[in-house]
This record gives structure tokens, sequence and C-alpha cells, in this order.
């Protein structure tokens, strides 16, 4: 793999190369794009894997190569601390609400302290830095560099901004290690003219390659949430509380234009929770919307008036500064006011983007798009998501490198790659497949379940609780149970927990890396998860000697983006179902069944409760591309497998 890297580096082009666990495929891009003294962009799947790459491989390579070279890692804009809005914070927690107007708990005042501390002395301001931090504190959401509320330029701590620095290491690094996230807004940043988040250079690897698709539809789709109105409006507000008007009609005006994009998002967000169908993921067309559109057409026209309001009072000289911090006459007397000048075209800006998605998301006309509304506790989201990413991906992002390297354990299928090469839009590739360096036939054994009725019977979910009961007795736990819904994991975690005498740890019921943590701490745990536990997860040793699968994991067709990508495979003649469906399907079940084996010391049991991979057509697919294991339709076979492997 290396060597097919090397050459992609010398004479351009894009290469695929799977390569399977175990074989080391960090080490096979990263040297040779070191030695080749090129710049190269890294971006990986997830968070987890960046800093692994930077933190250990990277290090290793440094020792290892006695090559000089630099590296910088980049994270999205509110993984970092914002100094302003912090010092903003931090000085006005004697009130009651922070800044963004929500009230400040107890907590948080007892954690101030903390963050300031490590502020001073952080040379990043990443918040991974501070592990103690809850993943989801509301705190830090106002304490974060936010794109909504920048300064940019014109912030009082631009200089010292931790983002800021960040971009300026970038630029003069050799390698910069990104995630898919940022890797897919800076393509859409720069796509729209506004810049650029990541700096040039001619070499990308796309590491986790497979989940590129499912990014870029999110970040390429258009979106109007209530809670980003909703943000607007709060944010207007505080501006107006805080900003000096010369013409006290301007304030009144602005005030009034706030209070309409108040009201008329009131009325068109619960208009639109009421009209939904009873999903909270669901397709609309503009003739669904109808019974909304007076609502939102005002709501687009208060977005409207308020961005003209702001532009009226901006070219006036309307907005000045702060009564609260105006200075005293001196050198820096118009610094507050241009801060006040930025506010209130940063508002501007948002408005006119708010305004700009709700138009479109009301026409619902695009057919390259689409188009559905989500429900999220009290949240309302309309969205827009491209069907088919394949040429904006070549025309956002690959188009940009002269060499594009793309890798992944799981890329082929059928022992091809022409399903991730038509989802992605790649042409002509270099291909590498490099398999696994496990020995499947002496470390892991898979079962499949004699007698199972079907996925789509009632019993099948009790069936699942017992298979799954009899496996654990065998392996003693030590195992993942993967589900495809919440809802089958419930009804298995009753039946585990009243019948197993081993700890139980559930998805959901602490952060993922807490969870991941105590089940690599607790002897003879059992982790009950779903989608997000599929992959990324590594856990080496007998800690984890068995992942089990309860159902072959077919995106759901009522998912509005899966149902449009069958719709528009099948009016153009293909086979959705052979060319979509399944090969995405085998994707994420080689992810799944990939947590189990890490070290080529680890040994354990694959077990697929599904009965369609022996009774379907289609189950050959399956089978063909999963571990070379030895498989085995007797639940007696594990128990001889673990006890064969206790004797060596």
């Amino acid at each position: 793999m290396a060597d097919a890297v090397g050459a992609a580096l010398d004479e351009g082009g894009t290469l695929l190369a799977e390569a399977g666990t175990g074989t080391g495929k960090t080490l096979a891009y990263l040297v040779p794009a070191i030695l080749s003294r090129k710049r190269v962009i890294v971006s990986t799947g997830t968070k987890n894997l960046q800093e692994q790459v930077f933190f250990k491989d990277l290090p290793a390579l440094r020792d290892a190569l006695d090559v000089p070279f630099t590296a910088t890692l980049m994270k999205g804009r509110s993984n970092y601390l914002c100094l302003h809005r912090f010092e903003t914070y931090r000085d006005g927690v004697d009130g009651n609400t922070s800044a963004a107007g929500r009230l400040i708990e107890s907590g948080d005042r007892v954690l101030l302290p903390i963050i300031d501390a490590w502020a001073k002395r952080t040379d990043t301001g990443d918040r991974a830095e501070l592990s103690d931090l809850p993943e989801n504190l509301p705190l830090w959401k106002d304490l974060a560099v936010d794109a909504d509320t920048c300064l940019g330029t014109d912030c009082p701590r631009h200089a010292e901004c931790f983002v800021t620095r960040m971009r300026q290491r970038a630029a003069e690094s050799d390698v910069v290690i990104v995630n898919h996230h940022l890797l897919c807004a800076d393509a859409s940043v720069r796509q729209s003219a506004f810049g650029e988040v990541i700096p040039d250079c001619s070499t990308l690897v796309v590491d986790e390659a497979h989940q590129l698709e499912d990014v870029a539809t999110q970040y390429f789709g258009i979106a109007l949430s209530s809670h980003k109105v909703d943000e607007l409006v709060r944010d207007g507000d505080e501006f107006l509380a805080r900003a000096h008007c010369e013409d006290p009609a301007t304030r009144q005006d602005l005030r009034r234009a706030i209070e309409r994009v108040g009201t008329h998002a009131r009325a068109f967000f619960t208009a639109l929770a009421l009209a939904r169908p009873s999903e909270n993921r669901a397709r609309y067309t503009s003739d669904v919307l109808a019974p909304c559109a007076d609502d939102g057409m005002a709501l687009s026209g208060a977005l409207d008036g308020l961005e003209a309001s702001l532009g009226l009072a901006l070219s006036t000289s309307s907005i000045g500064a702060t009564s609260s911090i105006k200075p005293s006459p001196g050198p820096n007397a118009g610094s507050a006011a241009r801060g006040a000048a930025e506010d209130a075209a940063t508002l501007q800006r948002r408005a006119g983007e708010l305004g700009q998605a709700l138009q479109f998301l009301l026409r619902a006309n695009d057919s390259d798009y689409v188009y559905f509304l989500e429900v999220r506790g009290r949240g309302v989201v309309l969205r827009a998501a491209p069907i088919d990413v394949s040429q904006i991906m070549r025309d956002a992002l690959f188009d940009r490198f002269q060499t594009v390297v793309l890798t992944s354990a799981t890329l082929a299928v059928d022992g091809s790659f022409d399903y991730i090469r038509g989802r992605l839009g790649v042409g002509r590739p270099r291909e590498v497949r490099v398999a696994s360096e496990f020995d499947y036939a002496r470390q892991a054994v898979l079962y499949l379940p004699r007698r199972m009725p079907s996925p789509k019977a009632p019993a099948f979910a009790q069936a699942v609780a017992r298979e799954v009961v009899d496996i654990l007795r065998l392996t003693e736990g030590r195992a993942f149970v993967l589900f495809t819904s919440y809802a089958m994991l419930q009804t298995v975690q009753r039946v585990v927990e009243t019948s197993l005498p081993y700890p139980v740890l559930v998805q959901g019921s602490a952060p993922r890396t807490t969870i991941l943590d105590t089940f690599r701490a607790t002897p003879h745990a059992v982790l009950l998860a779903t989608a997000s536990f599929w992959q990324g997860v590594d856990v080496v040793g007998e800690a984890l000697s068995c992942v089990i699968i309860d159902r072959l994991p077919f995106a759901s067709p009522g998912d509005p983006i899966t149902a449009a990508r069958i719709e528009a495979i099948s009016t153009t003649g293909g086979d959705a179902f052979a060319e979509y469906q399944v090969p995405l399907a085998i994707l994420a079940l080689q992810q799944g069944l990939g947590r189990l084996l890490r070290h080529r010391t680890d040994r354990g049991v694959l077990a697929i409760l599904d009965p369609r991979l022996r009774t379907m057509g289609y189950g050959r697919r399956f089978l063909d591309s999963l571990p070379p294991a030895p498989i085995t339709l007797e639940l007696e076979q594990i128990g001889k497998f673990l006890a064969r492997n206790d004797e060596t």
C-alpha cells in the first residue's frame, strides 16, 4: 500500500486503497507522504482518529524516519475556546443570565475558575484538553468559537484567537490533520466564495473514506431550524440592549424588525410541528407545506426586513458604541463603535442567509435535492439534501488536488470498487486491496443460528433475546451486541439484565468515551449499542471477545435521503436494491464485525442472527464479503472454539 501511495504522489491522480484491519494503513500513507516532502492534508472520519494520528503515529514517525516535518491538528470552530466570548461571560457572571440568554447555573460558576486557569496556559484552546468537562455541557456553547457570531479581524482578541493561531500553524505545516466534517465545511465555504478554512495544498488523503458520502450530504445541503432563528432573535435583542443608536427612530425600527422575526418564527415553526406526519424525519413537497405557506412567507419577509433595517442603520452610521463600554475620549474611542457596527453587520449577514435558505426550502422544486422535515424535542428543522453528491465531490473537492488517496478497511463490495467509485464520483483511479493480516481461521468463528424467524415476524425480537443470552453465557459476557434499532436494543436489554449476572452497559447512559473506558475496565461487561458504536471503536484484548449483530443493517427505506436515492436509481432503470441498498448494508456490516479483532493476538466470536444470510439469494453477497472465519450453525461450537483458545 505504501508503494501504491508513493506512486500516486509521484504521478498524481486518485488512488483507492482498501487495507484490512491490522495492516497499518495509517503508516502506509503517512510514510510516503512525509518522505515526498509535499504538504498533505489527512482527513479522518472522527476526532478520535485525528488525535491518534497526531499524538501517536506522527511522533513515532518523527523518531523513526529521522526526517524533519511539522504538523497541525485542525478541528471545527466549536472545539475551541473563544477568548472574547469567555471574557464577556466571565466578567458578567454576577448577573443571572449569560450573553446568549441562558440562565447561568451554579455549576457553571464552579467551572469558570477551572476554564480560566486552563485558558491562560493552553497553547491550543481545544476543549479536548479539558477531559473532565462533560461532553454536552451547555456552558461550552456560550464560550466556544461560533461561526454566526465571530467578529473575525474586528475581534479585540483576534491576534490571540486560538482558531487564528491554528490556521496560521496549518498554513506553515507539512502535514495537516482534519476530519471529514471540516473538510466538507471548507469545500462548502470555497464553493460559496467566502474564503477557506483549510490551507491549499496538492495532496489529500481521506482515511475512513466510506463515511465521506454521508458527511458531504450533510454539508452540501441547506437547512433552517427554529433554533437558528431563535438564536438570531436572542442575539438581536442582546445587541440592542448594549448598542447606542444616534437616531431613536432607527433603534425603534430595529426593535420592531427583530420582534417581527420572533413573532413570525413562532407561528411558522408551530404550524410546521402541527402539520408534520407522525415520523420525526419526513419528506415534504411544496404542496405538503401549503398550510404553512403564509406563515413561511411572513417569516421570509420579516427576515428580509431585518436585513434591510440593519443595512440602513449601518449605511447611515446610526450605530455607535455601547453606553456601558464607551471609552473616554482618546485614541481608542472609535474601537467600541467599530465593534458595534461589526455586530450589526454580522446580524445582517445571518438574517440574509436564513432568509435565502427559507425561500429555497419553501419552493422545494429543485429535483437534485430531497426535502424533509425533522422534529427533535422542541426543535423543528427544514432540510434539503443533495440526492447525488458525486458531481459535487468532484467539483468542490477532488479536482482541487493533484493527488487524492481514498482509503478504509471497507471500500470494496463483491471484490470491486465500483460502488464507492460511483457514490463519490471517482473517475479512473489506481486501485489496491491489502488483505488483513489476521488469521481468521484461527482467531475467529462466525455463528449463524440454524433456526430464526424472519426479521419481520413478531417473534423475531424474543428469538434474538434468547440467542443473545445463550451466546453471552458461553462467552461469559465480554461482548458488543450491536442493533439496527433502539427498540430492539430495549427489548433485549430487559431480557439480558434479568437473565445474566454480567455488567450491562447501554448506549446513551453516559458519554461514548466514558462507556468505552468502563467497558475496557470492567470484567465480563456487555455493551448494548446502536449505530454510533458500529465503527471507530477500538477495544483490544479479552475484554471484547464477541460481537453480535441482530440483523442485516439495511438503511431504512423510510429515511428521506435513502428513499430519494432509491427512486433516483429506479427512475433511470437501475436496480436500487442490488446497486445501492445491498452494497451500503455490506459496508456497514463489515464495519460492525470489524470491532472484534484489533490485534493479532485477539480471539473471538462473530454472530449474525439474521436468517436472511442463508435464506435469501442476496445473502451470498454478504457472506462472500465477510471475514474468512469458519462458519458454524451450532451454538455448541462456540463453546468448543473458546475452550480451544483457552487451552492455547
